[in-house]
């Protein structure tokens, strides 16, 4: 199964930052969380429910200042919060996501 995500996913130093900001219910983190969570869940309700998977996750970048790992640390984060809030997998524990690559 493959599914594009248009745009760019906020990277692992975004949400580092996001989660040091703000005070009060609507902390920066959450609300970015919960963005980006959503909007790949809705791409995700349209694809087939699995028991357990090996993601393959490609990464396109306009130029090379993004250091590989933070952008897969907080891209994958919100990938699999999507996947599961979709229903695609049950959870993204180990027991169903089985592995991935970058």
């Amino acid at each position: 199964m493959k599914f594009d995500i248009e745009g760019r996913l906020p990277g692992l130093n975004e949400m580092i930052e996001a989660a040091k900001q703000g005070k009060g219910k609507y902390q920066p983190y959450a609300l970015m969380k919960e963005e980006y969570t959503t909007m790949i869940a809705w791409i995700a309700k349209k694809m087939p429910r699995f028991e357990k998977v090996v993601l393959i996750i490609t990464w396109y970048e306009p130029d090379s200042r993004r250091d590989i790992d933070n952008i897969a640390g907080g891209g994958t984060k919100f990938i699999l919060d999507g996947l599961v809030a979709a229903g695609t997998i049950p959870n993204d524990s180990q027991k169903y996501v089985r592995g991935i690559v970058h």
